[in-house]
């Protein structure tokens, strides 16, 4: 793991808080106090919010605090409150009691879905090999064709090594992270230092300074070493729609800068704030957004980032179990090569 990250996560430990009863009652107001506070001063993405949609944290604070305050129902004050943090439309936010987990769901909802086991398995076929939750085949015209559906679980230089030799043979890889939805950034990097042959720098990180909602350090770089293990460098294709998220954005915010790779599909869902985690008064667990990645033109990554070659899949394709997204990177390698040969002759 880059240093820099893993001293950004060491500060996330040390800023994750208890919001204690000295500071706010246990009640339906002072819980109602607690977490609006708390997200009024910690969370990262204001600026973002502000300017994608018009989030106005102080009028949010009058719109629920009446509510809050008449509120003598503990289940109706969980959903109230997981409510109120749905306004900052971030997956990374949530909170969590004996009565769920409140989540916001809207950033995949409504979007195309662009991915289908069922037509997947027309690609794949039933001879895949599977490891630690990588799912991998050979396709025909020597494409290897890679299925990442989740970063919830770590690697190992090993595991990828030995993927990677058995498809030592392929002259491009297609690597599929649709309907990924997170889990470690240290997985994530796992796998993008399997494509690189030196440290890179891939984008830069901040961090909250103070309590105002714009108290943020300036970007510090963000970089990556090779893996010691098996590396590819030649062409590869990373595949994305709307619910690649979290630590799946990441990826594709490193994966983007490679020569070698082309990310086509749809705009990832987004989620790039690391989170840090609070309680409040009555013990519910509370989790934001603290620390913003940005790509190397210090955009933010969080609404999500867009494919260099956008497309989805047709309902005609869909019909025929077809998915266009996979053929239109067999065409994209299939282009580079002839366009290779051209030039070599």
């Amino acid at each position: 793991m880059p240093k820099n990250i893993l001293t950004y996560l060491m500060t996330l430990l040390l800023l994750t808080s208890c919001i204690g009863e000295e500071e706010f009652e246990n009640s339906s107001n002072g819980n109602f106090e607690a977490l609006w506070q708390l997200v009024d001063e910690r969370y990262c993405f204001f600026a973002q919010a502000e300017q994608e949609y018009g989030l106005d944290w102080y009028s949010i604070y009058e719109k629920y605090k009446p509510m809050a305050d008449s509120c003598s129902d503990e289940r109706a004050l969980f959903d109230l409150l997981g409510d109120m943090l749905k306004e900052l439309r971030d997956g990374h936010v949530n909170l969590s009691s004996k009565y769920g987990t409140s989540y916001y769901w809207d950033w995949r909802l409504q979007q195309p879905l662009n991915f289908s086991d069922s037509i997947q398995r027309n690609y794949l076929g039933t001879d895949f090999k599977w490891s630690n939750g990588i799912k991998y085949n050979i396709l025909p015209d020597s494409i290897g064709y890679i299925y990442v559906e989740s970063f919830s679980n770590s690697f190992a230089t090993g595991n990828l090594a030995l993927m990677l030799y058995t498809l030592k043979e392929c002259k491009a890889l297609i690597l599929d992270i649709r309907n990924n939805g997170g889990g470690m950034i240290t997985s994530a990097e796992e796998l993008a230092s399997s494509f690189i042959n030196k440290k890179i720098h891939y984008g830069y990180m901040q961090h909250k300074t103070g309590k105002g909602h714009y108290d943020l350090s300036t970007p510090e770089p963000l970089y990556l070493e090779p893996s010691n293990g098996v590396r590819w460098l030649r062409p590869v294709v990373v595949l994305t729609n709307r619910s690649v998220y979290s630590a799946a954005n990441h990826f594709v915010m490193i994966m983007r800068g490679l020569p070698n790779a082309t990310i086509v599909g749809d705009n990832t869902g987004g989620g790039s704030g690391l989170p840090l985690n609070s309680t409040l008064p009555n013990g519910w667990k509370v989790r934001l957004s603290a620390c913003p990645t940005l790509d190397l033109e210090y955009n933010h990554t969080e609404f999500g980032i867009a494919p260099d070659v956008k497309v989805d899949i047709t309902s005609n394709d869909w019909n025929k179990g077809r998915d266009t997204i996979i053929e239109t990177a067999k065409d994209l390698i299939f282009e580079h090569y002839n366009k290779k040969e051209g030039k070599e002759q």
